[in-house]
């Protein structure tokens, strides 16, 4: 049995941190795969320690090494100037952060306030996607090097989620045949992207945190960036509007144009959105499986999920139908 106290205690040495000065030791909750711990110092700093499951825990095949993009997502956060924990230090099977202010973002919020820090959001997230990477794909390398191309890069990932629900006979609203068949008529869409940019992918708001510390409400910090990859600006636009349109989000679009970010949804445009909402919502339905999630739970998931997996998968062959897509990809 892992002893985490000692376990703290030789990171924070690792760190080049007085391991004497560990107070206190709590798990973060909310996560579902790595482990996630806070550590607050005499001094009153805190960290956040990160350790994944052992190689014997279940996975899906792009959750290999997912430490290591997320220190890269902390690294090019810190180069574009967003709000996210430093990266302290990182080794054999642990990542060491700063810990950020805040909640996760919930339900409280006044209209006005939600509306400011949907802005506020908007202007981080274009700030992110100025940051490029050397290729396309996960930094991880957990399914394979880097791509020259970003449709070498997406197809890879949307195969390995597939060959996921096989291998774990998770439940889909479609074969995972029709759903490869279906996806593969939009990868035209694709070639439009050729500068591979940080996506974090993961912006939900249960992680993004909610500071209203200084009294007002700004955002504290955007965390979880182990799910980032190398490419498409747009797929950001799938967890910040989860299960929803980003086009409805008024307040996000504007911060979000007004600090550079191109948003539009032209004809490819919404082909690549629904091809990475395909990609989430298979990702969400497949990893029920692995996790080992209640019977419950597994309903909520599927009831919530397979229908925009199927809208998604709609429009797609909407487009593809005859003289539609010739005029949608050029």
């Amino acid at each position: 049995m892992v002893d985490s106290w000692e376990r703290a205690r030789r990171v924070l040495e690792n760190a080049g941190l007085d391991p004497g000065r560990l107070a206190r030791l709590a798990p973060l909750t909310g996560g579902t795969y790595n482990t996630v711990e806070e550590l607050r110092l005499t001094d009153g700093s805190r960290y956040v320690l990160k350790v994944p499951p052992g190689a014997a825990v279940p996975g899906l095949r792009h959750e290999r090494d997912l430490l290591l993009s997320e220190a890269e997502f902390y690294r090019s956060a810190a180069r574009a100037g967003v709000t996210a924990p430093h990266l302290v230090c990182g080794g054999d099977g642990y990542l060491l952060m700063t810990a950020c202010p805040g909640e996760p973002w919930d339900g409280t919020l006044s209209d006005a306030e939600h509306a400011a820090l949907r802005t506020e959001l908007g202007r981080q997230v274009a700030r992110l996607h100025r940051v490029t990477g050397p290729g396309f794909g996960y930094p991880s390398g957990a399914l394979g090097p880097l791509a020259p191309d970003w449709r070498t890069a997406f197809t890879a990932m949307l195969d390995a989620v597939l060959d996921d629900a096989r291998r774990y006979g998770a439940w889909l609203p479609r074969p995972a045949g029709a759903v490869a068949r279906t996806a593969a008529t939009a990868y035209g869409a694709l070639d439009e992207v050729t500068v591979p940019c940080l996506v974090h992918f993961d912006l939900w708001r249960g992680n993004i945190l909610v500071d209203r510390s200084a009294g007002r409400t700004r955002i504290g910090g955007l965390v979880d960036g182990e799910r980032m990859f190398w490419g498409d600006p747009l797929a950001d636009f799938v967890s910040l509007a989860l299960l929803g349109d980003i086009r409805r989000d008024e307040a996000f679009l504007a911060g979000y144009r007004e600090e550079g970010g191109r948003a539009e949804f032209d004809g490819p445009a919404r082909l690549r959105l629904a091809l990475y909402r395909a990609y989430l919502y298979l990702i969400m339905l497949t990893e029920t499986v692995p996790r080992g999630v209640g019977e419950e739970q597994r309903r909520r998931v599927r009831e919530s999920v397979a229908p925009e997996l199927v809208a998604a998968l709609e429009e797609i062959t909407e487009a593809a139908r005859p003289g539609r897509l010739a005029h949608i990809v050029k």
